[in-house]
């Protein structure tokens, strides 16, 4: 399986082998388990104090007395260090020694990886997830892409390319979450656009970075996430040529293992 190549104009300059990871079978369900064990992975755990709400004198009166026998202040009538009473104890509180990961085999995850790569090849996977595009999947840069160090540049590469239409819908649909999440410092919601995978990090990735939606990684750190957002794999992607064969020679590795 062969794609065309094009340089920083758009313009085809050749073609080059496609790894054999592009011909992996689409497998949605271990996508997916992929993708939400490492956002399990990434939670962290958060609870109150051991010792919250019952930092307090209060003692219950026993009984005998015509009232109920909650614990009550010393020197006093309120109740205070149980979980009906105002700033008392929660009932079922958080734990902070929780465990959120979840556990997936190796096998499987590279597996998720593998047909998420393959995903994004496919046409009706990319154009499934909304992406906005006018050229033939999967798309394939010279290493010259590596060596761009300015948004200006990177975006001049995308409009040549006939993906910027994608960026601007990024741009679009970027909007006020719903919910406490507007207090908590993750007011907006974006988009998903171009993912830019590379070979060596030369400086790219500081110029794509303040595109709206679009991301930067290196072969060396691929995974499900990336390449399938929200779990929903064919995320239109940018390959260059150092890539695809760092691809083949770790897709190599890892079937000798």
């Amino acid at each position: 399986m062969k794609a065309n190549v094009i340089d920083l104009s758009g313009n085809t300059s050749g073609q080059v082998e496609l790894p054999p990871v592009f011909d992996e079978e689409y497998r949605p369900d271990l996508i997916k388990r992929a993708v939400l064990a490492a956002q399990a992975n990434r939670l962290q755990a958060y609870g109150p104090h051991f010792y919250a709400g019952m930092n307090t004198s209060a003692q219950s009166w026993g009984p005998g007395h015509g009232v109920s026998r909650v614990p009550r202040i010393k020197n006093g009538r309120k109740a205070a260090g149980i979980p009906m009473a105002v700033g008392g104890r929660r009932s079922h509180a958080p734990q902070p020694n929780a465990d959120y990961t979840e556990k997936v085999n190796i096998k499987e995850r590279r597996k998720a990886i593998r047909s998420a790569i393959a995903a994004t090849s496919c046409t009706e996977l990319v154009a499934a997830r909304g992406h906005k595009f006018t050229r033939e999947l999967p798309v394939v840069a010279q290493d010259s892409l590596e060596s761009l160090n300015k948004t200006v540049d990177v975006k001049k590469f995308l409009v040549a390319a006939g993906l910027w239409d994608d960026v601007m819908r990024a741009k679009d649909g970027r909007h006020i979450r719903a919910g406490k999440g507007k207090l908590r410092g993750r007011k907006f919601k974006g988009r998903k656009s171009v993912l830019i995978v590379a070979g060596t990090d030369s400086g790219l990735g500081k110029a794509a970075r303040n595109l709206p939606g679009v991301d930067f990684i290196t072969v060396e750190k691929l995974n499900a996430e990336m390449l399938a957002p929200g779990t929903h794999a064919g995320r239109l992607t940018v390959w260059t040529e150092s890539s695809l064969q760092k691809l083949s020679a770790k897709s190599s590795s890892e079937a000798k293992q």
